[in-house]
């Protein structure tokens, strides 16, 4: 039965995910402008209307706001555990390794993740998850990671509501809302189902030329120090077990425990890197993260599916 499970996941993540990586990768390798060129308007209309497809063949439930909330309160608090508790702080000393620790790629790896994985069913759990991931990266990272001055200690309004309204899953949710409020949303369902599924292989592509680009760099990507190994340790071991024991507690059934479980288990998310070059912030520690934690993750992922079903 366990060799079952193992193979099944392995097929499923080599028919839907790893094909697009490693041609990615290529892509990156080759030519390292080509992820500019694809990811800003992924980021600023495909992700959105792909949110907009899996949710209107769905339908929009308490589940996703649930969801939300959980990765959102988790991250929250445990980014803030660690920088009160001096043996966590200690370990993982700066706001780069722990937001690398913390945030997963749940949109671009997360979530076709879970298509490749788990019944269509399960989406609200794992969108809302995202959305709770990106809005926490894209509202508290910048704040986390920019320089302290006098006027930007404390995120001011105007910023949040920013970070809330250009998140690509808020988009992808308020064009949703926008559907149902003209009464499309089984039209507009059935146009973008096969968008959306499209638009998740470019995801997973853009995932790879930003592992290429990365190859190409100066350095040794793989000469990992303790900090490092602690800040993966916690992203694709620590952090998936704690949303395991929160499931538990909640008394979420199979597929909810799954969906937000591998959710949490993905690895480090693009945003990390992003916001580090952005200011300039331990930049090549961003980039290990994400390079090794994709990379082990492609053995972490049926692991944790294998765990899943045997302890939910």
């Amino acid at each position: 039965m366990l060799n079952k499970y193992l193979i099944n996941t392995i097929y499923s993540l080599f028919i839907n995910i790893i094909p697009f990586l490693i041609f990615g990768f290529l892509l990156g390798k080759k030519n390292p402008k080509i992820s500019k060129y694809i990811a800003r308007p992924l980021i600023r209309f495909g992700i959105p209307l792909s949110v907009m497809g899996l949710l209107l063949k769905e339908g929009i439930d308490i589940n996703l706001i649930k969801s939300a909330f959980l990765a959102f309160s988790v991250i929250g608090s445990l980014i803030t555990l660690i920088n009160i508790i001096p043996i966590f702080k200690k370990r993982i000393p700066n706001y780069t390794l722990q937001l690398a620790g913390l945030i997963g790629n749940t949109s671009f790896l997360g979530i076709p993740i879970a298509l490749a994985l788990l019944p269509s069913k399960t989406i609200n759990f794992t969108i809302g998850f995202d959305l709770g991931t990106t809005l926490f990266a894209w509202i508290f990272g910048p704040f986390f990671l920019q320089e302290k001055s006098n006027s930007n200690n404390i995120p001011n309004i105007k910023g949040l509501l920013n970070a809330l309204i250009n998140s690509p899953a808020s988009r992808g949710i308020i064009g949703v809302l926008i559907a149902y409020l003209f009464q499309i949303d089984e039209i507009l369902g059935n146009y973008l189902w096969i968008p959306a599924r499209i638009v998740i292989a470019l995801a997973i592509i853009i995932v790879g030329t930003r592992l290429g680009i990365i190859t190409n760099q100066k350095g040794r990507i793989l000469d990992l120090n303790e900090e490092i190994k602690f800040s993966i340790l916690l992203k694709l071991f620590i952090l998936p077990f704690i949303i395991f024991l929160i499931c538990k507690s909640l008394n979420f059934n199979f597929y909810q425990s799954s969906a937000v479980i591998l959710q949490a288990g993905t690895p480090t998310a693009i945003s990390t890197i992003l916001m580090a070059e952005a200011y300039g912030v331990k930049q090549q520690i961003a980039s290990k993260i994400l390079f090794t934690s994709t990379l082990i993750s492609l053995i972490t992922i049926p692991l944790l599916k294998i765990f899943m079903n045997l302890f939910i």
